[in-house]
C-alpha cells in the first residue's frame, strides 16, 4: 500500500516531485513544528550558476568589480581540481525566501534541502531577534538592482577606472562600515534615491570655493574648541564608513553614494556571522525531523532515509582537534545540532543533572516551543552560555587550557565538574563574542577648519597589537576617501599610553 504515498522512488527527479515533496515539507514544517516562513521561491541552478552565487557572496545579483571576478575563478579551479565540492544549496533572507538548489542533486536531496534551507534558515531569518533588528527582507532585493544600476551609470560617467578605486578602499574598510548599536535603518528604495538626488541639488546650490578666500571665514579657536567640534561631530564613531561617508571634505555626491551602498550592504551581512551556530544548527535540526517525519509517514522509503542520515552525518561530523579540519573551532553545524538535539532531550526526557542546570525548561514537554524560543531571542553567545549542558561538554570532550606564558607548560584549568562545566562554558560563549573579531577602531578627531587630519585610536592591549603592514595599507584606503593625512594610535585600554602610530597620506591629485 506504501507505493501510492511515496513522494518519489529512485534518484531521479522532476518538478512534480519537487513540487509534491515541498508540499509534504510545508506541512510537516507548518502543522507539527509551528515554523513561521517567508514565502518560498525555489530556483533550480546548474554547477557554474552555483559558482556564480557564491561570487556574490550568495546574492542573486550585484554590482560588477574585479574581486568577485577573482572570487569566481578560485572557487571555479578549487571545483575543477577536485579539491572542494559545491553547496547543496544557497539560500537568501529576502521576502520572498530565496532557495537555490543544484541540479545533480538526487531527488532525496532536493527534498533535504528544501527543509533545510526554505524551511530551516528561512524561519531562522524570519524570527530571530538579530536578522528582524538590522534587515529589511522584503527590500534587499530591490536595493541590490539599484545598486548595480547606480554604479553601472557612475561608471559611464566617471570611468571604471575612478570608481573601481572607490569600491576597492570601501570594501577594506566594510567590516568597520556597520552600525552595532540601535538596530538599523529599515531599507527604503524611494527614499535612497531622493535623499540621494536632494544631496547632489545641495551641493551644488551651497558650494562656492570662493567663500575659503574671505579673511576671517575660519572660526577662531577657543580653548575648549576641540571638546566642542568632537561634540558636534559625534566622535568618537566606531562607523568609519558612515563617517567618511558624511564628513569627508573632498568626495563628490556618487563617490558619497557608492561608499553608501558598501556600507548598507556590509550592514545586512552583519547579523549572520553572530548566530552562524544556532542558525545551521536550527536548520540541521529542522530538516533532520522533518524527513524522520517524511519516513515515519511512509512518504519516503528505507533507501532514501537512510541517504538522508548519511548526508545528515557528513555535516554534523566534528573531527578530533589534531585530524585535518579539526582546528579551530567547532564545525557549527556539529554544535549546533547537538544543542538542538540536547534541548529537545531536556524538554522530553531530563536527568537530575539536566534539573540542576535547567530548572526552567526540564520536563516541561515543550521542546519544539522552547527551541522557537531559543532560534527568535538568542545570538550564538548567548545562546550557549544559556544552553550548552555538561552532557554536551562531555560529548565533544570540551575541557579548557590556561596558556600563561610565565609558565613552561600547559594547564588544563577547567574539567568535567560543575565548576569546570560553567568555566568552560564562559570560555566558549565569549569566543562567539562578535566583538573580540574586530579591531576596536574609532575616529576621535579631527579640525575641519583647521589642517583637518583625522585622528583615529585602536583601542587595545600590549601583545594586540595590529599588523604593521596591514595597518598602513588600510590607512592608504583611508587616507584616499578622506583626502587629508589620516593618523591611527594603538591606546592601551587600561593605561591610556600610546602603544603605537601609523600614518598615511593620501595619493597625489
Amino acid at each position: 500500500m506504501t507505493e501510492n504515498r511515496l513522494l518519489y522512488e529512485g534518484a531521479d527527479w522532476d518538478f512534480s516531485i519537487i513540487q509534491r515533496s515541498y508540499d509534504a515539507i510545508e506541512k510537516i514544517a507548518c502543522e507539527e513544528l509551528g515554523l513561521e516562513v517567508y514565502p518560498n521561491r525555489i530556483e533550480i541552478i546548474t554547477a557554474e550558476q552555483m559558482l556564480d552565487v557564491y561570487t556574490a557572496h550568495g546574492m542573486p545579483l550585484t554590482y560588477r568589480h574585479w574581486s568577485y571576478g577573482k572570487r569566481f575563478l578560485q572557487h571555479e579551479s578549487s571545483y575543477k581540481r577536485g579539491y572542494s565540492s559545491l553547496a547543496y544549496e544557497v539560500v537568501i533572507n529576502s521576502n520572498p525566501c530565496i532557495s537555490y538548489l543544484m541540479e545533480e542533486n538526487t531527488a532525496t536531496m532536493q527534498a533535504l534541502v528544501i527543509a533545510h534551507a526554505a524551511f530551516g534558515h528561512n524561519h531562522f531569518f524570519r524570527n530571530n531577534h538579530l536578522f528582524r533588528q538590522w534587515t529589511e527582507a522584503s527590500a534587499i532585493i530591490d536595493y541590490l538592482e539599484f545598486a548595480r544600476g547606480y554604479i553601472a551609470t557612475c561608471e559611464d560617467q566617471h570611468g571604471a577606472a575612478a570608481v573601481e578605486r572607490v569600491i576597492d578602499a570601501a570594501h577594506a574598510l566594510s567590516r568597520h562600515g556597520v552600525h552595532r548599536h540601535g538596530g538599523a535603518r529599515p531599507l527604503n528604495l524611494k527614499l535612497d534615491q531622493k535623499r540621494e538626488r536632494e544631496r547632489r541639488e545641495h551641493d551644488e546650490r551651497m558650494f562656492d570655493d570662493l567663500w575659503r578666500t574671505v579673511p576671517g571665514s575660519k572660526p577662531k579657536h577657543t580653548s575648549d574648541s576641540a571638546t566642542e567640534r568632537r561634540r558636534r561631530l559625534g566622535l568618537p564613531e566606531e562607523n568609519l564608513l558612515y563617517f567618511i561617508e558624511k564628513v569627508a571634505p573632498r568626495l563628490q555626491s556618487w563617490q558619497r553614494e557608492i561608499i553608501r551602498i558598501v556600507r548598507l550592504i556590509a550592514q545586512y551581512f552583519y547579523p549572520q556571522p553572530q548566530a552562524k551556530l544556532m542558525n545551521e544548527g536550527c536548520a540541521t535540526w529542522v530538516h533532520q525531523r522533518i524527513m524522520q517525519r517524511l519516513h515515519e509517514t511512509g512518504q519516503i522509503n528505507d533507501a532514501a532515509f537512510l541517504e538522508v542520515l548519511h548526508s545528515t552525518s557528513n555535516v554534523i561530523y566534528q573531527p578530533d582537534f589534531d585530524r585535518p579540519g579539526g582546528g579551530p573551532g567547532f564545525n557549527p553545524y556539529a554544535l549546533g545540532y547537538a544543542m538542538m538535539s540536547d534541548i529537545e532531550r531536556v524538554c522530553a526526557d531530563p536527568t537530575e543533572e539536566d534539573r540542576r542546570w535547567f530548572p526552567d525548561i526540564a520536563g516541561n514537554g515543550d521542546p519544539i516551543g522552547t527551541l522557537r524560543y531559543a532560534w527568535a531571542n538568542f545570538r550564538d553567545e548567548s545562546f550557549v552560555l544559556q544552553y550548552l549542558s555538561p552532557a554536551v561538554i562531555r560529548q565533544f570532550r570540551m575541557f579548557r587550557l590556561l596558556d600563561d606564558t610565565s609558565d613552561s607548560a600547559l594547564v588544563v584549568d577547567a574539567i568535567h565538574d560543575d565548576a569546570g562545566y560553567r568555566a568552560v562554558r564562559r570560555s566558549l560563549a565569549a569566543s562567539y563574542d562578535p566583538a573580540l573579531h574586530d579591531a576596536d577602531v574609532q575616529v576621535v578627531d579631527v579640525d575641519l577648519a583647521g589642517d583637518r587630519k583625522l585622528l583615529l585610536q585602536h583601542r587595545t592591549k600590549p601583545g594586540e597589537l595590529l599588523s604593521t603592514r596591514d595597518a598602513e595599507a588600510t590607512l592608504r584606503h583611508i587616507a584616499f576617501l578622506w583626502g587629508y593625512e589620516v593618523r591611527l594610535q594603538e591606546v592601551d585600554t587600561a593605561t591610556e599610553a600610546i602603544l603605537s602610530t601609523h600614518t598615511a597620506n593620501p595619493p597625489p591629485a
